[in-house]
């Protein structure tokens, strides 16, 4: 009689174990059609985008930076339902962001700015895989997928303003053909011209790494507009068919 109320409980608490998983799964789902939106993170998405394009080499500017890509991950990781507002980790990374920051203030060698901007590259990375997964899990089209798109298509360009600071900083030569490794705003600019394959040839990269990271960037905002942007495109007119039909 012991070993039956033994496997019953034993049932019971894997039951429990696999609604507990259930209703975590559940839930998220919920929250993200619910009150959590991308608009926050947009909105800290645009502030780097501004930032980006106006911010110098200095350290005080990589660590204003490495905090807003922080907070960007932190709102990404929020709003797809993959942690809490009151997440131990991401407290622990705000508060390791914030104390980065204050160092590359008072002592930022061109060595710490450049791995700053690796650490900044890398949660963008994070922040990118984090919206991906909450645009997932949508299984639909709507303005939460759609503007998850939207901030992808910029982290995008950001990250590889990141990219080419940091082998600016650390390369021997001058990142530029022209004859310069150019000033953050610059290989914003740059970075976005090259994400666009608008093309202008005003600069263009002297190494091979510089020309590895520019074809990279080009192939990579070439085939999200024409694979992500055609998937939303055709769940969208495929959802709005039966009420064309009706």
């Amino acid at each position: 009689m012991a070993h039956v109320g033994e496997t019953g409980s034993d049932e019971r608490l894997t039951a429990a174990v696999l609604r507990g998983r259930r209703h975590l799964i559940r839930s998220r789902v919920k929250r993200l059609h619910a009150t959590h939106s991308y608009r926050l993170v947009l909105a800290l998405v645009a502030v780097a985008f501004v930032f980006s394009s106006l911010a110098g080499d200095g350290g005080s500017s990589a660590g204003i930076l490495l905090v807003l890509q922080a907070l960007t991950l932190a709102a990404a990781l929020w709003t797809s339902g993959l942690a809490r507002a009151d997440s131990k980790t991401l407290i622990a990374l705000l508060a390791a962001a914030t104390v980065t920051a204050t160092g590359l203030a008072f002592s930022g060698g061109e060595a710490l700015v450049a791995a700053a901007g690796i650490a900044s590259g890398a949660m963008v990375v994070a922040t990118i895989a984090a919206i991906a997964i909450g645009v997932i899990d949508q299984h639909e089209v709507n303005a939460q997928s759609i503007t998850g798109a939207i901030c992808i298509y910029i982290l995008l360009g950001i990250l590889f303003v990141f990219l080419f600071s940091a082998t600016a900083l650390l390369g021997s030569g001058d990142f530029f053909a022209q004859g310069t490794d150019g000033s953050r705003s610059l290989r914003f600019y740059f970075s976005f011209v090259t994400l666009a394959t608008l093309g202008y040839g005003d600069y263009t990269p002297a190494g091979n790494l510089g020309h590895t990271l520019a074809v990279l960037e080009a192939l990579i905002g070439q085939l999200y507009l024409v694979t992500v942007l055609a998937l939303l495109v055709s769940r969208l007119r495929g959802h709005d068919a039966p009420g064309d039909g009706a």
